[in-house]
């Protein structure tokens, strides 16, 4: 049994991986700028984007995929893979959080508020650079 692609479909669910990443992304920055019940919200609305996002580019490329035999979706498994979706988006960041703090914790020996900086697009490019000197490396 062979299948093919539906070029459209294929390219709408590229789209939509697309979009969904940058409102997720968009979203992540208000969470790390903001604090309290505020921060939380926006928490649930970055991982409601970007889980409905993955759950819509796989639902779109799996039909995209088109077979010589019908193919059918039973409802409550894929609603079931939406809240999968959006549970899984919504715990990655609290458990990347956890761990690096977890991290910087025993580097420091002490408990840091993890923040992430709001990027300022304003600001001119800096070097990651490490002078030749300063390492002990002769070139």
């Amino acid at each position: 049994m062979t299948g093919a692609y539906n070029p459209g479909l294929v390219a709408l669910s590229v789209l939509i991986a697309i979009v969904a990443s940058y409102a997720a992304f968009n979203l992540s920055e208000r969470v790390s700028a903001t604090g309290g019940p505020q921060r939380w919200r926006w928490l649930a609305s970055g991982a409601i984007a970007m889980g409905a996002g993955i759950w819509s580019m796989h639902y779109v490329g799996m039909l995209a995929f088109v077979l010589p035999v019908p193919v059918l979706y039973h409802v409550p498994t894929v609603l079931l893979s939406l809240v999968a979706a959006v549970a899984g988006s919504a715990i990655a960041p609290l458990w990347t959080w956890r761990n690096l703090s977890v991290h910087l914790a025993s580097l420091t020996g002490h408990e840091l508020p993890i923040r992430t900086p709001v990027r300022n697009t304003n600001a001119p490019p800096t070097s990651t650079c490490i002078p030749a000197e300063t390492t002990g490396v002769s070139m």
